[in-house]
């Protein structure tokens, strides 16, 4: 094994998905392979240890103890690698005295008794040893008649069939009597001092492909007896198989120390990360305390931050800050949102008078809703207030009917996207139908949301889609020219507005949200000058959000792929690291750099 790329590299690869599970594969091939220890020439060689046990076995057979095996050739005719001088291959059958599953008595589980002998289920096998928390009884007559299944310390026990099959553990020296059942199958080693290499070999790579791909029968799946018999496997001399037990003992006890450091670094990130976004979520009365907390996080974002889930956070809370006044300054110079709400107010009636459309009076926020501790020149508005008085919201078309070639273009919930839309939405509906909701005609610029099903998804209609209609399960948001669309969206996304859209959902047929609770929602309102600085502030942020994404996954691919490359180089001689780092960043750079500019 190459200890010092391990070494140097472990910073970068251990965060790669499943690194240190892959790395104690890793130490088990290596170890079946003959490249964990040093071959001694001193060694007696592993062909004089299968002669010994052919002996051993022989003994047995004239003894009555076992049956003569008939001679079988494994599985492949292929050396499955090369070996290392004084290895020697064999199969399961050859170098065990027993192999095959136990059986589950007659009556099932109504044998099962409060005490009597252990009955060993897969539930009971594990990698690490048995586990007996679940375990099974069965009384002494039982017993005596499943003697074929019969269970001795040092045996190792494999399952053979179920999501377990493939485990596998060594029966302790100390062991009382026991039997196992059909799902589970015992190999016991005719020669003492095999058991403890053998069992790690079983639990290699190298095995556990032939366990997987010799598997029968449909659904559970299992392993048959002829065909395990005939695995073959490398057996090294005695004393190597005892030098390579006890490297892999330790190498494993350093993966578990690696395992529960890294356990133990993650779970420190994300509270420090949860603490940090939750101070800023809910910061203290205090502009100075907030301003740490804010300075905090985006100086520690780059080591708190290690998964892409946790940039969802990030955005979240940037979108709270913004519609509580916390993202950007106040300037005491711009106009109040008091004055702005009069001047839409009076726009709106104008617009209705001049369109002959009856003139909605003003609807009253949700109180229970309502934001408190909002900046000094800002207001509350019900979003029905902030919308064209001609372009109302509303529901679209409930029975589009079937799809026809050359209709109106039609948008439902799996069309609505912030951005990045289609050309034309997949599905068109008759012009007939359409016809009749005209009311519910884009005109482009429009805000959807969906109000059945998806609650609260957004989307935005692009110019392309001027002249579609929308779904029953998508209601239309036209802004008002006098206020931000950008500022309005980005309110709808925040956290409060979701909550709200949640909170008022009614469970029908399917969750649905009702246009009149849509109307009634709070809209936290900055003075317009402000709403322009915040959204150009939320849009330089969301894009640093989008290259820390990316750079994660980019990292995140590099360490999985320098993990590979260090076992490729360690047992094929491969692609070196230093090839994948000079080819791959680890985007750790990206993200320093990106915080620095925010």
């Amino acid at each position: 094994m190459n200890a010092e790329h391990l070494l140097t590299h472990f910073d970068r690869l251990a965060d790669a998905p499943d690194a240190v599970p892959r790395l104690r594969r890793f130490i088990l091939d290596l170890a079946v392979r003959g490249r964990l220890v040093e071959q001694d020439p001193e060694d007696e060689p592993a062909g004089e240890l299968l002669k010994r046990i052919a002996a051993e076995k022989r003994q047995m057979v004239e003894a009555g103890e076992i049956k003569k095996a008939r001679p079988r050739l494994p599985i492949s005719d292929e050396t499955p690698f090369n070996l290392p001088d004084g290895w020697a291959w064999s199969t399961i059958g050859e170098i065990c005295s027993k192999t095959g599953s136990g059986s589950t008595p007659r009556g099932g589980k109504n044998t099962y008794r409060e005490e009597g002998v252990v009955f060993l289920r897969s539930q009971n096998v594990y990698d690490d040893g048995l586990r007996l928390n679940d375990v099974a009884y069965i009384d002494a007559a039982t017993h005596a008649k499943m003697s074929g299944t019969a269970v001795r310390p040092g045996d190792l026990l494999l399952n053979i069939t179920g999501g377990s099959m493939g485990r596998c553990c060594r029966v302790p020296d100390d062991f009382a009597e026991a039997n196992v059942s059909q799902h589970v199958a015992i190999i016991r080693i005719a020669v003492h001092g095999l058991q403890d290499f053998v069992h790690r070999l079983i639990l290699s790579s190298y095995f556990q492909s032939f366990i997987f791909g010799e598997q029968t029968g449909a659904g559970r799946g299992g392993l048959p007896k002829n065909r395990m018999d005939l695995i073959p496997l490398a057996i090294p001399p005695l004393a190597e198989q005892h030098r390579i037990v006890a490297k892999v003992d330790e190498l494993m006890a350093l993966c578990d120390r690696l395992e529960t450091s890294r356990k133990d670094q993650e779970t420190t990130r994300d509270r420090l990360a949860t603490a940090s976004l939750a101070r800023l979520n809910a910061p203290d009365p205090d502009p100075t305390v907030f301003q740490n907390h804010a300075a905090f996080a985006l100086n520690n974002l780059t080591p708190l931050t290690t998964r892409p889930d946790q940039i969802k956070a990030l955005r979240q809370t940037i979108l709270n800050l913004a519609v509580r006044g916390k993202l950007v300054e106040q300037n005491p110079e711009d106009e109040p949102a008091g004055e702005l709400l009069k001047r839409i107010a009076t726009h709106r009636e104008a617009t209705a008078k001049a369109s002959a459309v009856r003139f909605k009076k003003p609807v009253a926020p949700a109180t229970d809703a309502t934001p408190v501790d909002l900046p000094d020149g800002w207001a509350i508005e019900a979003l029905a207030n902030l919308v064209n008085p001609t372009a109302k919201i509303s529901y679209g078309v409930l029975v589009p009917g079937p799809d026809v070639e050359d209709g109106t273009p039609f948008v439902r919930t799996q069309d609505l996207y912030l951005s990045g839309h289609p050309d034309r939405p997949s599905k068109k509906i008759s012009p007939e139908i359409e016809a009749s909701y005209a009311r519910t005609r884009l005109r482009g610029g429009e805000i959807l949301l969906c109000v059945v099903g998806s609650i609260g998804k957004l989307g935005i209609v692009p110019r392309a889609w001027i002249g579609a209609n929308i779904a029953r399960a998508v209601a239309r948001i036209a802004p008002v020219e006098q206020l931000s669309s950008g500022y309005l969206l980005l309110s709808l996304r925040c956290e409060q507005s979701q909550s709200y859209f949640t909170d008022t959902t009614r469970t029908l047929a399917q969750p649905t949200l009702n246009v009149g609770l849509i109307e009634k929602l709070p809209i936290p309102l900055p003075p317009l000058a402000e709403q322009h600085r915040i959204v150009a502030k939320v849009d330089e942020l969301m894009a640093v959000c989008d290259r820390l994404e990316a750079s994660l996954v980019a990292g995140e691919g590099t360490r999985g792929r320098l993990v590979e490359a260090l076992l490729d180089e360690a047992i094929n001689g491969g692609v070196t690291p230093n090839e994948v780092l000079g080819r791959n960043g680890l985007g750790n750079a990206v993200q320093t750099r990106e915080l620095e500019k925010a």
